[in-house]
């Protein structure tokens, strides 16, 4: 399978707009967001409550109907995360908030700690809601769902993304 770019599911007005990293190998051969079958970003979503069944990577696009989207920081598709540059990151950074202008999300949820950290230079954030908003949108960090980060098992994870729901669900249009 030959990399190819893996758009953006986003549209106006999203409730929220989750952020990846960037794509591994598996989604950038596929063209689908979070597509390894370890990834536990599917299933995380629906135990959260944010879906009503879980969807599988091929059906990423029906997040829309939910009011949910996904992006990247970075389009490059990498083995790992850590093959970044910080140079990279930071430009991801504002790419995104070009696109959180454009499509003003009420939520925008960075999945990874570090990413974060190293795009919007605030190298002491925590997983989270954030003190600063990015644009208009509420900005919130979930820990990286990926299979590789031992730091949080399925329940703890599901947890992080329940807390969100929760603010999201609390929160005025």
């Amino acid at each position: 399978m030959t990399p190819q770019p893996v758009p953006d599911v986003i549209g106006p007005d999203l409730d929220v707009l989750f952020v990846g990293i960037n794509p591994g190998l598996m989604s950038a051969a596929t063209a689908r967001h979070f597509a390894r079958p370890g990834n536990r970003f599917w299933p995380v979503l629906y135990r959260a409550g944010f879906t009503p069944r879980q969807l599988r990577p091929e059906e990423q696009t029906e997040l829309l109907r939910y009011g949910l989207g996904i992006t990247n920081l970075v389009a490059r598709g990498t083995a790992r995360a850590a093959d970044l540059s910080n140079a990279e990151l930071v430009a991801g950074g504002r790419t995104l908030a070009a696109k959180v202008r454009r499509h003003r999300p009420r939520f925008v949820a960075i999945v990874g700690i570090g990413a974060y950290r190293a795009a919007f230079a605030r190298p002491t954030a925590s997983v989270g809601p954030q003190p600063e908003p990015l644009g208009a949108a509420r900005l919130w960090v979930l820990p990286n769902p990926s299979g590789l980060n031992a730091h949080y098992q399925l329940d703890s994870l599901t947890a992080e993304f329940r807390a969100l729901r929760h603010a999201v669900s609390g929160s005025v249009r």
